[in-house]
């Protein structure tokens, strides 16, 4: 028996309850309530519920009689009761051991009497470095040599425009300008302490320029090539700012980090210990 082409299949004509059933409007999956308010809750309130909670938790325990005695016992119960609750509240991977040590450091902080210079000193250095991490939910990331030469074999011979958005340290733009000593760099960086170890690394390279800023407030027109090591929170914001700005031909390097939607149109495998993933986005004139 020969075999039915698509277009030879037999047309089964629907009963009438298949054709009640395709008249009836179907209803729409509503939106739930909790993702939505999880989403719009800032880091800062959820890491603030993560240890009311955590106290909660502990304070029913201990009303139970379920909680050994102990201080120790006592914060580290806390802690972990916190990154249970932190987990439930969607809260980033890197808050989980924060809320671990929290209540332990301040129990260590009493215990054995450490100057409050200290902890106050400690606060404002990892206030400079992380700056508005808290906000933008982007830590600090390094670039390795190996993943700066993959991007510089993106873009071909001759004067090239290549922006860094929250460049760190500089680390990119160091290891990138080795590898074409004819591009002219920029990185742009909100926190102070890697804003400045950003610029010292950098003043051996004369085309490399490093700003201290909001990289969404900046223009990325011009550019040929748009590198980004930021974290999945702000890539769809990153996306659309470089369809409305990045010129038609120019591509958007995001490692390791996809943009929701949208299918990469090519993706590296570095050949680095931790076995980075490039994701290069070309800008189109129909983007």
């Amino acid at each position: 028996m020969a075999c039915l082409k698509e277009y030879d299949r037999p047309v089964i004509a629907p009963t009438e309850d298949e054709q009640y059933l395709l008249i009836q409007p179907q209803p729409s999956p509503s939106p739930s309530f909790t993702p939505m308010l999880l989403s719009a809750c800032p880091p800062a309130i959820k890491a603030l519920l993560a240890q009311l909670c955590g106290w909660g938790v502990v304070w029913l325990l201990g009303q139970l009689g379920l909680l050994p005695g102990g201080v120790w016992i006592l914060a580290f119960s806390q802690g972990v009761a916190a990154i249970v609750v932190a987990a439930m509240l969607r809260c980033t991977r890197w808050w989980l051991p924060i809320h671990l040590v929290f209540t332990p450091l301040a129990f260590a902080a009493l215990t054995f009497k450490i100057p409050s210079g200290v902890w106050l000193a400690a606060f404002a250095v990892f206030a400079l470095i992380y700056w508005s991490s808290y906000r933008t939910q982007v830590p600090l990331f390094l670039t390795n040599r190996e993943t700066a030469r993959a991007v510089a074999e993106l873009l071909p011979p001759g004067s090239i425009e290549v922006l860094d958005i929250g460049c760190g340290i500089g680390s990119f733009l160091t290891a990138f300008a080795q590898q074409r000593g004819d591009a002219r760099l920029t990185g742009i960086e909100s926190a102070p302490i890697p804003f400045i170890l950003a610029r010292l690394r950098t003043r051996k390279h004369p085309a490399t320029t490093v700003i201290r800023g909001d990289f969404f407030a900046c223009s990325w027109a011009g550019y040929d090539l748009v590198y980004a090591f930021l974290s999945p929170v702000p890539m769809l914001e990153v996306w659309e700012k470089a369809r409305r700005e990045m010129k038609p031909g120019s591509l958007l390097v995001s490692n390791s980090f996809g943009i929701p939607g949208i299918e990469p149109d090519r993706v590296i495998e570095v050949e680095d210990r931790r076995r980075t993933r490039l994701l290069v986005f070309s800008i189109s004139e129909k983007n």
